[in-house]
This record gives structure tokens, C-alpha cells and sequence, in this order.
């Protein structure tokens, strides 16, 4: 039983020396995958780069175990190894599941590095807001205090620096590089700011606190010294001639040294003082007084630092520390603890208003939709819609297929008809927009429109260009200075649809959007592929429903463009005989005849 036990301790031991070695096999494998898909090598030269790879590996995981193990471990070692080889060509038989799923996790990694790679190369790793680089603002909101006193801790570990210091270093210069890189990885640079900013106090109170208890000592010891060379020198006269008035006399001339507080007697022996040099009174001369020996007191010692002057630094930092608490406190339940799907706003009462379009739009979809209807909205919501409404969506959070999330961009980027087109294709029966223009949230798909744009550019570049959205200065404009393409577009009137009617201030006209503080571009148009389903209290969401091809109204068309454009021109094939307004053997009819076939042309 004992050695069944070893064998099996040993199995799980290399089981997990094995994850290692395939870990660092699973590398190199993703390196050349990147590699090869975008050189656009053959597959199979990749292949033999990661057979010689592996086998490298292999040979020398093999070199080093059936030293440690033996040989009867060994064929252990190999079953394991047997089916690690099955999994790993498992995924590369699977390639597109491979390429969608680890593909994508390296280039989230390699954007840390690369800051500026995802935003030109793949654009929806980018367009995540968690991956946006960390502003000051960001910084000072969420660690306060904290910010100024860790780099005082920092030093500190560099100054002093052991084996154990060492970690905290290094965790702490590379958190501060990723947490500067996406705002996500604020998480990861928490918990060291925490540390070294109690180490910086911890030293701060140390400092302070100790000096009081080290000017004291040390005035009770420069006393004593000074006492000592007082009874060396001419106070040794002073003392033998008290001993030799007997004890009464001695007390008599202990007593007579003083007449008042603070003004001391000249000596009787050629002229030295009888206070003792390190006491108040011969430092202060006959002038001092009470106050002038109590403020010696106070400021004597080895620090120089006063006790008003230590007090005042150890209530200050006590104030920091209960201003962090109070702040910590604000945010966790202001910025942290309100729900994504429901919004608060205060008036300028002071009133706090709750918008709940967000719940109000999902529970309309999961009560008047069919439980079968797929929604199309960008991938922001596609959780939400899953989890509150029960409806399937095309897109989700969940953000490993780039080329269907591309396809629904390029939806949203194209005009009515190219979007029907596409609508058409993937069984869509209803579209889901959010829009903030009428109450000011900036968080509505009109300000992520432009990522939309570059990711479908990045999958469809011959259909969806980037350039087209923007004015000739560069700008993003959604009034009458916007691009054709941009007022015209699937998004910009699902936003917009009937947004022209409405007045919002009197101060403002008819279409003023008050998110992008422009009056709108385009406000007298009409859906043809699309009816407005339903729109929440606040217009935040919008819902249309998607006609079906036999029940929509066709646009009309012209009678002067009522033809048919041909690519060639038409050529009659009559000939001569075959005359306008004749038939051949058309039938004669006479009454009281048979019918007959006329034979004249």
C-alpha cells in the first residue's frame, strides 16, 4: 500500500511537472500560430517548427525525469504524457477554435506591451473601456492619500532592501506600469499601494512618537554630565566647605543659593557660579524667569523638534487617515455600489431620481416578443439582454468571435437597405439602440459608433472606411455639417428617428441633442425596413422590429425612372414578313362552319 501510495504521488507530481512543460509548448505553439497566420506561411511549415519544438522539449523533460524517477515511473510519466499529446493536437486540429479563443487572449497580453497595437490591429480590444489607459484623475479617485505616500514606502524597501523587500519592489513597479496601461489593472496595483502607504505611515508615527521619549532621556543625561564637572570643579570647594558646617549649615547654605525663583546667588569662592552649569538658571543668567526655564525644558534635546511641532504633525496625519476613511467610504457607495442597469441623477434640489429604462426596455422584450426572437444590439448589452429579457442576441460580451461582432458594426454603419440586406441574413427580428440624447448620457451608441466603424472596417474594408465618417477637418459631427454616409446611416437613424419633433427646452430648438450639444442633421425621414416597437420614458432605449420582405412598404419610385436598365441594347428578331399587329394562323371563325386555320400572313 505504501509503495501504490508513492506511485501515485510521484504520478501526480509529474502530472504536474508535465502542465509545465506542455504550458511552455502551448507557447511557442501560440508564437507560431500568430506568426504564420499573419506572414501567411503554410500550415504545415508550422506544424514541423512545432513538432521540433516539442520534441526539444519532450527530449529533455525525458533526460531529466528518468533520472529523478527511474524507469519504472517512467512508462507512468509516458501514459500522462500520451494524453497531453491527444488534447494539444486536439486544439490544433481545431484551428478556428484555437486562433478565435488563445489567438485572441495572446493579443489582449501583447497589448500591454504594445499599447498601441490594438487599436490599429485589432480595434474591439481596444474599444473595451477596461482597456483604456489609466488617467490621473482615475489614479487620485481611487487611491487619494495613498498616491503621494507610496513612493515613500517604495524608498523606503530600496533603502533597507533584503530578500523579502524584493517582492514587494518588483510587484510594485510592475503594477504601477500595467495599472497605467488599462484601468482594469487597478485592481492588481491596490493592494501593493496599500502596503508600502502603511509602511510610510507606520514610519511617519514611528518618527514622531519616538522623539519625545528620546529628548527626555536624553536631558535627564546631559543634566547628570553637567552635574558631574559642576562637582569637579569649583562646586567641589562649595561641597567640602557644607560638610564641614555639619548637616544644618549644609541645608542652610542649600537654601540660601536661591533668594526667588530664577535668580540665582554669585558663588563665595572667587567668583564661580553655585548652580551647577547645566541648570536652567546659569544657562538664563539672573534675566530668566519660570516661563524662560519651561521653554528650555521643551526644546532641549537631541531631535531639535518641539512637542507643539510633533503634536501638530501627528494630528495631521491622523486627519489624512480619517479623510481617506471618509472618502473610501463616498465612492464605495456613490461610484461602486450603483448597478450598471439602473442610472441616478439629482436635480438641482438635491432630489434623487432614478432612471430605469433599462429594466423598463428588457421587460418589454421578454413580455412581447416571441420566446424564438433574436435582438441585435451592440455587444455591450448582450448579457443584459440574455439574462433579464431571455432573448437571444447575435452578440454578447463575451467577445471572442471578432467577425460576427465586425458583421453587426457593419450593419449598424451602412445605410436602411445594405442593413436589411444583412438583417435579412442572420434572422433578426428586432434592433436594440440606447440613446442619451435627450437626458445627456454620454454612454449611448452614437458615441460608440466609431468603434463600431473600425471594427467592421477591419473585417470589411472595401465596404466600411473610416474616412467616410468624418468631415473634411476631421470632425465627427452629427448636425447639417456630418457626413452623407453618417446621417444616412442604420445607427444614426434608429438614434434618431422622430428625434426632429421633439422640443426639449425653449431655449433650444426642435433636435437638440444635448449629449453632443448640436441640433441634429438629418430630422425629416422615414423608416422603410423598420418600425418603431417601443421607446422607454426617458428615450434611453429604443426598440424597432424588423419587417418581414412581404410586408414592408416599398419606396416608390418615379415614373420617369420606371424602366428597366439593360447592360445591352435590345435587337428585335422580327423580320419583315412578321408585321406589328398580325398573328400567324390565327383561327377563323364562321358560323355554321368547323373552325379552320388561317394560312395568310
Amino acid at each position: 500500500m505504501d509503495r501504490e501510495k508513492a506511485v501515485d504521488n510521484m504520478i501526480v507530481i509529474s502530472m504536474n511537472s508535465c502542465y509545465l512543460a506542455h504550458f511552455c509548448c502551448i507557447i511557442n505553439l501560440i508564437v507560431n500560430m500568430m506568426i504564420y497566420y499573419h506572414n501567411c506561411c503554410q500550415p504545415l511549415f508550422g506544424k514541423l517548427c512545432f513538432h521540433w519544438e516539442y520534441n526539444f522539449y519532450h527530449q529533455r523533460w525525458i533526460h531529466y525525469t528518468n533520472g529523478l524517477m527511474g524507469a519504472p515511473n517512467l512508462t507512468q510519466y509516458i501514459f500522462v504524457l500520451w494524453k497531453m499529446l491527444k488534447f494539444m493536437f486536439s486544439l490544433v486540429i481545431e484551428r478556428e477554435i484555437f486562433y478565435k479563443k488563445i489567438v485572441m487572449l495572446v493579443f489582449r497580453f501583447y497589448s500591454l506591451w504594445d499599447t498601441g497595437y490594438a487599436k490599429i490591429h485589432i480595434p474591439i480590444i481596444a474599444s473595451v473601456s477596461e482597456h483604456q489607459p489609466t488617467t490621473w484623475f482615475s489614479f487620485l479617485f481611487d487611491l487619494h492619500v495613498l498616491v503621494p505616500t507610496f513612493p515613500a514606502g517604495l524608498w523606503h524597501c530600496i533603502r533597507d532592501i533584503n530578500d523579502e523587500r524584493v517582492f514587494v519592489v518588483l510587484y510594485a513597479l510592475s503594477a504601477v506600469y500595467f495599472a497605467g496601461v488599462m484601468v482594469r489593472l487597478m485592481l492588481t496595483l491596490t493592494p501593493v499601494v496599500c502596503i508600502l502607504s502603511g509602511i510610510a505611515f507606520s514610519r511617519l508615527f514611528e518618527l514622531y512618537l519616538r522623539e519625545e521619549e528620546g529628548s527626555s532621556s536624553d536631558t535627564k543625561k546631559g543634566s547628570n554630565t553637567n552635574t558631574g564637572a559642576w562637582l569637579s570643579g569649583g562646586g567641589a570647594a562649595l561641597a567640602a566647605s557644607g560638610d564641614s558646617d555639619g548637616d544644618d549649615s549644609s541645608g542652610k547654605n542649600g537654601r540660601s543659593l536661591y533668594d526667588k525663583a530664577g535668580k540665582p546667588k554669585r558663588g563665595r569662592h572667587d567668583g564661580q557660579s553655585t548652580t551647577p552649569p547645566g541648570s536652567p538658571s546659569s544657562r538664563h543668567g539672573s534675566s530668566g524667569d519660570s516661563s524662560a526655564v519651561a521653554t528650555f525644558h521643551d526644546t532641549s534635546g537631541g531631535g531639535g523638534l518641539g512637542l507643539n511641532i510633533r503634536s501638530i504633525v501627528i494630528v495631521a496625519l491622523l486627519m489624512l487617515l480619517m479623510m481617506f476613511a471618509v472618502h473610501c467610504t463616498w465612492v464605495t457607495s456613490n461610484a461602486y455600489s450603483s448597478p450598471s442597469i439602473v442610472l441616478a441623477s439629482y436635480a438641482q434640489d438635491g432630489t434623487r431620481q432614478i432612471l430605469d429604462d433599462f429594466r423598463e426596455a428588457y421587460h418589454w422584450l421578454s413580455q412581447n416578443t416571441d420566446v424564438d426572437a433574436r435582438v441585435m444590439s451592440w455587444w455591450d448589452y448582450g448579457y443584459q439582454i440574455a439574462g433579464m429579457a431571455n432573448r437571444t442576441t447575435l452578440v454578447d460580451n463575451n467577445t471572442w468571435n471578432n467577425s460576427h461582432i465586425a458583421l453587426v458594426g457593419k450593419a449598424m454603419s451602412s445605410n436602411e437597405s445594405a442593413a436589411y440586406t444583412i438583417m435579412t441574413a442572420l434572422d433578426v427580428d428586432y434592433v436594440l439602440v440606447i440613446f442619451g440624447g435627450v437626458i445627456g448620457y454620454s454612454g449611448d451608441d452614437i458615441n460608440k459608433f466609431l468603434w463600431m466603424v473600425r471594427i467592421a472596417e477591419g473585417e470589411h474594408p472595401k465596404d466600411i472606411r473610416e474616412s467616410d465618417y468624418f468631415t473634411d477637418r476631421g470632425e465627427f459631427r452629427v448636425d447639417s455639417e456630418g457626413t452623407p454616409t453618417l446621417l444616412n446611416s442604420l445607427m444614426y437613424k434608429l438614434s434618431y428617428y422622430r428625434f426632429g419633433e421633439l422640443k426639449l427646452d425653449y431655449r433650444n430648438p426642435a433636435g437638440f441633442d444635448r449629449t453632443r450639444n448640436a441640433v441634429i442633421g438629418n430630422k425629416n425621414f422615414e423608416l422603410t425596413y423598420l418600425d418603431e416597437a417601443y421607446t422607454t420614458e426617458h428615450w434611453l432605449v429604443r426598440i424597432y422590429r424588423v419587417k418581414k420582405p412581404h410586408e414592408f412598404n416599398r419606396p416608390r419610385i418615379p415614373v420617369a425612372e420606371r424602366k428597366i436598365k439593360r447592360s445591352k441594347p435590345f435587337v428585335s428578331k422580327k423580320t419583315s414578313k412578321r408585321r406589328k399587329g398580325m398573328l400567324r394562323n390565327r383561327p377563323v371563325v364562321v358560323k355554321g362552319r368547323k373552325v379552320s386555320i388561317s394560312t395568310s400572313s
